[in-house]
């Protein structure tokens, strides 16, 4: 029986945190302490948890982290997942979130071992102002390199998300739009959330979708276009059919009531949602002797329990328990 929580909606999305170790230092996520904070299961674990998701009617998984290429290991475990099939007997849509210092080695042998898809985590299109903000200096280039492997193997649509903090790059708008049409890919935009581990999230930071198109629109003017109910992102293209952005806002508008996701954190426990503030531990059933049977069973029992939205910006809103670098992007 497929995944549905108490609200409706349906749940075939699973992202998948491979590690929470990362080697950028980003301000709008890090302090800039090195090393996992919680465990890195063995990839035979991670794809237990996946072929029994899969069998619950999951047709996504996105593997994410930290930094997920980090790990060795994963272009087997993509090739594994490849051969998982969904309900009804389609492969599963395989995507991976990065920030690309890897992907120029990487991406060919990920397309072999049957990647889809994948996005890149990119701030700014200035390598200063980039360095300024991942405080890695010289990584521009690999990212750039990486993005143009992800193209050249196949890896498409590339899509290139940009967290925008007020101070920092809300300048980068125009730029990206025309980066957007000059390497043939899909760049979007993300409203800053208060998952950073510094606590610093002010509503005035947040730069929002209407801004946002505002200022794209004195480059271009920008054409609204269809997206899936279930999509997180406002998609645009430019009037002249040539290139496209996407706006993800959710603390402008957000989307919960379309939320198809749910995530599996680097040690197994399962979040129902960005902002929860509960972790929900499959892995420690699994460590526990748990059947297949009694796998699925706790998963439906977690995810009927879904929360309905989340409560950024209003006076009852209560932080994460973990963030973003320990969730999984």
């Amino acid at each position: 029986m497929p995944l549905h929580d108490n609200h409706g909606r349906n749940i075939h999305d699973l992202r998948i945190s491979i590690t929470d170790r990362c080697n950028y230092k980003c301000v709008y996520c890090r302090t800039g302490n090195e090393g996992a904070l919680y465990a890195e299961l063995p990839f035979s674990d991670y794809f237990r948890m996946a072929r029994v998701f899969a069998s619950l009617g999951i047709t996504k998984i996105r593997l994410t982290g930290g930094e997920p290429l980090l790990r060795g290991g994963i272009v087997n475990f993509v090739r594994d997942l490849s051969q998982l099939r969904t309900t009804e007997g389609e492969p599963l849509d395989i995507a991976v979130t990065t920030n690309g210092h890897l992907l120029p080695e990487m991406a060919q042998p990920l397309k072999d071992a049957g990647l889809h898809r994948v996005t890149v985590s990119m701030d700014a299109v200035d390598p200063d102002r980039f360095a300024r903000i991942t405080r890695v200096p010289n990584g521009y280039d690999n990212v750039l390199a990486g993005i143009r492997a992800a193209r050249r193997v196949g890896l498409e649509p590339v899509k290139v998300n940009c967290v925008l903090l007020r101070g920092f790059n809300e300048d980068q708008i125009i730029p990206f739009g025309m980066f957007a049409r000059e390497e043939g890919v899909v760049v979007r935009f993300i409203e800053f959330m208060p998952l950073e581990e510094d606590r610093t999230w002010t509503r005035d930071r947040v730069v929002s979708l209407e801004e946002i198109v505002a200022r794209m629109s004195e480059y271009k003017p920008l054409v609204e276009i269809e997206h899936e109910h279930s999509e997180t992102a406002r998609r645009y293209r430019f009037e002249d059919g040539i290139g496209e952005i996407g706006i993800i806002a959710p603390v402008s508008q957000p989307f919960c009531g379309a939320c198809s996701r749910i995530r599996l954190t680097s040690d197994g426990k399962i979040r129902t949602c960005l902002f929860s503030v509960w972790d929900h531990d499959l892995h420690g059933e699994m460590r526990r002797g748990a059947s297949d049977d009694d796998l699925r069973n706790f998963i439906y029992k977690v995810v009927e329990k879904k929360e309905a939205r989340h409560h950024i910006g209003e006076p009852d809103f209560v932080p994460a328990s973990r963030t973003m670098v320990h969730i999984g992007g």
